[in-house]
């Protein structure tokens, strides 16, 4: 158990060092030779532009550290270049306040989300944050495209959408005063194996006396208009057509829908998508069967409201779908049977913003699916951003409807959202480093199945402030081998050192590497950094606080004395291994005071006449003297009268102290023990200690030391326990009482007894002997008769 417990104490241990190298200071662990790598290594790091701030030793990239450590390390702050990242609101809109039956606006007049437009200045790991409201406004318009399947199986839904038209408008009424209605068809690609291509079936393809129409990929009948009855009529004249294969052309159909924008007449509002089918759907690949290999393009391909290219490209994938779809902000309605119904929920899971519903066999129930449909998925807004740029990241916190705060995938998103709710979104946008390009980008963002969306342009802070004034091929870098910049040079390429004044191919030749050992020495730059350019550059240490320098790199600010487990004691700072004490300090290890008020005693004298102060600490002459000041004697006549009141209170909360215990009695430490024998004794400790046995008013008798350990503190340790004097035990003494009058009671009956038995026997004893001495007269009584009587019977014979 024991081998366990060290083997998961060491992995702890490894664990924790590993995490600690982990979070090291990643402004140095950038080894940034110039400001704007510097400032895009982390949000903490600066760059300090002083032309004097490298110590001998210390490398370019020493100039980039935390801000904080820069200042510690002599750097002015006005000298520190630091950029902070901005954000400036472009354009804020306020949402629209509106109601049902008020003033009718524009489309494009209806604000439903604040801010509209804003700049965002990034500076790497400073993250930007601001605040999207959305409000969904009441009144806004509507565009429905009805997308049906005419294959032969939907005959007798045909019937009921032909009435479709005015009902659903005299439903959607209810909802806004702004609806549109537009209505499309589609069978099938016009190849086999989909269809017949034999004449007779290509003019009709149903079987039997039925008049189908020829079949067709997808058919525009009707751009969306607030005609009704034109809807009813339109649709009335259709016809159903057929096909050989149970899955539909659906997909063709609604990706020209949501690409042919002018032909379908879709405006900057609400889109709405109704696709009724009763069957399953062809997707990408599936044109192969019919020797259609080209992939959708996603493109427009309306000849007279007829989709031409069906022969010619495949269908479009799912992922196609979502993103045209996405990209043109129209939110889809599956009115399906039941017996599709799992089929269309697992592709409502893959396209937001999509709803599916049960159609009756007859699509009686089509009006009440798509007013169930609207408003589930006009309840909920999702955001949704464009591609970010290379190492920008978006974080969205909602605050929903109820005070509800979610974070992560789930706060982009709200539900059960009514009209004229408003909810919030905190976005926080992030750049990690800088782009390639440094140029700014822009990015939108938009709740999906809404028109409406924020622009934020992106502007990346790539280069310090300082980088403006750079002068490049300066005579300060080796007769202008580099651009100085920011207080150092930036070498151009070919040339190495501090000031560009060598070549990278003569670096490590003998002669430089002579001037980098000291003394004439073996170790080149004393084992703690290389040789650049004849120049010793110290290497860094895994600790960022931790330094070399010096011109062999012989210094570090880490290996002078410690006190008290600090370096140079905490009052000063370590330059080339010997401590530089702060004011009033002095010893190799900053740890002797120059300070003699903490010698001065109660009495005004310095150690109370009865030392010397040596290190802001009394040296006693007597060494029966203690204490800081020399003031405390424990083992004088009187310590324990003295301390017996607060000993008292605070071991036991009794005696005259107990209720000031606290403000008297706070300038000792108590240690309880359980006996008198782990009291300290005299020979045990380096300090004097005092023996002492007091009484309390309860007769109790408690016993404690008092002395004034090596650190100058008053140390008090007491028996936990009283020594009370035992009173008089009554059940024993009641018992006894009892048990003696009983014991005396037995004892004087069985004497009683005894003297009764003894005198019986004396006088039967008496008795026996006056019978044997008496002398009885043996005459007869004449009064005395015999009590038998004898009667003979004569005639008796004896035989």
């Amino acid at each position: 158990m024991d081998l366990k417990l060290i083997l998961m104490s060491i992995l702890l241990g490894l664990f924790c060092y590993c995490n600690a190298q982990k979070e090291g200071n990643e402004c140095t662990d950038a080894n940034a030779r110039y400001c704007g790598k510097c400032i895009q290594a982390g949000a903490k790091c600066g760059w300090c532009k002083d032309p004097d701030f490298l110590k001998q030793g210390e490398t370019v990239s020493s100039r980039c550290d935390e801000v904080q450590s820069l200042v510690k390390r002599g750097c002015v702050e006005a000298m520190i270049e630091n950029p902070k990242g901005d954000k400036k609101v472009l354009k804020n809109k306020a949402v629209t306040n509106r109601k049902k039956g008020a003033e009718k606006l524009k489309p494009e007049d209806i604000t439903q989300i604040q801010p509209q437009k804003l700049s965002l200045t990034l500076r790497s790991g400073q993250p930007q944050s601001f605040e999207l409201k959305f409000k969904r406004a009441e009144d806004y318009p509507i565009d429905l495209y009805y997308l049906m399947d005419l294959s032969y199986s939907m005959k007798d839904d045909l019937e009921n959408v032909k009435n479709l038209g005015t009902s659903l408008m005299l439903e959607m009424s209810k909802i806004t005063s702004d609806f549109r209605i537009g209505f499309g068809s589609f069978v099938e690609k016009t190849v086999m194996p989909y269809i017949s291509t034999t004449p007779a079936k290509l003019l009709n393809p149903c079987t039997g006396d039925q008049n189908c129409t020829s079949p067709f990929s997808y058919k525009n009948v009707l751009k969306l208009t607030n005609d009704g009855k034109r809807f009813n009529t339109l649709v009335g004249q259709q016809h159903i057509s057929g096909n050989l294969d149970s899955p539909e052309g659906g997909f063709d159909a609604i990706m020209q829908v949501a690409v042919c924008g002018d032909h379908i007449g879709w405006r900057n509002v609400t889109r709405l998508l109704v696709f009724s089918t009763d069957a399953g759907f062809h997707f990408a690949g599936d044109g192969k069967l019919g020797g259609i290999v080209l992939p959708n393009d996603g493109k427009c391909h309306l000849e007279n409201n007829v989709y031409t290219m069906s022969h010619y490209y495949d269908y479009p994938s799912i992922a196609h779908l979502v993103q045209k779809l996405s990209d043109n902000n129209i939110q889809t309605i599956f009115a399906v049977t039941e017996e599709f119904q799992p089929v269309y929920q697992e592709l409502k899971n893959l396209i937001p913003k999509s709803a599916v519903g049960t159609l009756s066999a007859n699509s009686s129930n089509v009006i009440n699916l798509i007013i169930d449909a609207y408003n589930s998925l006009s309840s909920e807004v999702i955001l949704e951003n464009s591609k970010l740029p290379e190492g920008v990241t978006i974080a969205y916190t909602s605050r929903c409807k109820n005070g509800v705060v979610s974070k992560g995938e789930n706060g982009r998103k709200c539900s059960n959202i009514s009209i004229g709710d408003e909810v919030t979104f905190n976005i926080s946008v992030t750049s990690k480093g800088c782009p390639k390009q440094g140029k700014p980008e822009t990015i939108k963002i938009k709740p999906l199945g809404f028109t409406e969306e924020v622009e934020i342009t992106l502007n990346f802070i790539c280069e310090c402030e300082c980088h403006n004034d750079a002068i490049k091929n300066s005579e300060l870098c080796h007769f202008g081998n580099g651009t100085y910049e920011c207080g150092a040079c930036k070498c151009n390429d070919g040339r190495v050192g501090r000031q560009c004044e060598c070549s990278s191919n003569d670096v490590a030749t003998e002669d430089m590497d002579r001037t980098c050992r000291k003394d004439n020495g073996t170790d080149i730059c004393s084992n703690n950094g290389e040789c650049v350019c004849g120049t010793c550059e110290c290497k860094k240490r895994d600790n960022p606080e931790e330094r070399y320098s010096g011109q062999y790199c012989e210094c570090d600010n880490f290996n002078c004395d410690r006190s008290g487990n600090k370096l140079c004691g905490g009052h000063g700072s370590c330059e080339c291994r010997v401590c530089v004490c702060d004011p009033m300090w002095t010893g190799s290890a900053c740890d002797c005071s120059l300070d003699n008020s903490t010698c001065m005693a109660s009495n005004k004298q310095m150690c109370n006449g009865r030392g010397k102060c040596e290190c802001g600490t009394c040296k006693c002459d007597d060494p029966k003297f203690q204490g800081p000041t020399c003031e405390t004697c424990p083992t004088c006549p009187g310590v324990c009268a003295e301390h017996k009141e607060c000993v008292q209170c605070r071991a036991f909360g009794t005696g005259e102290k107990k209720d000031k215990c606290k403000e008297e009695c706070d300038d000792f430490t108590l240690i309880k023990v359980r006996d008198r024998d782990k009291l300290p004794q005299p020979n045990d400790a380096s300090y004097p200690v005092m023996h002492c046995k007091e009484r309390d008013a309860n007769d109790c008798w408690f016993y404690y030391t008092f002395a004034v350990n090596n650190d100058t503190k008053k140390e008090v340790h007491v028996v936990e326990t009283l020594d009370c004097p035992s009173g008089p035990d009554i059940i024993p003494i009641v018992a006894g009482v009892v048990a003696g009058i009983v014991l005396i009671g037995l004892a004087l009956l069985l004497i009683w007894k005894l003297l009764m038995i003894i005198h019986d026997r004396r006088e039967f004893a008496k008795f026996e002997k006056e019978k044997m001495n008496a002398k009885w007269d043996t005459g007869e009584n004449p009064i005395y008769k015999s009590a038998v009587t004898t009667v003979i019977n004569p005639k008796y014979e004896g035989k």
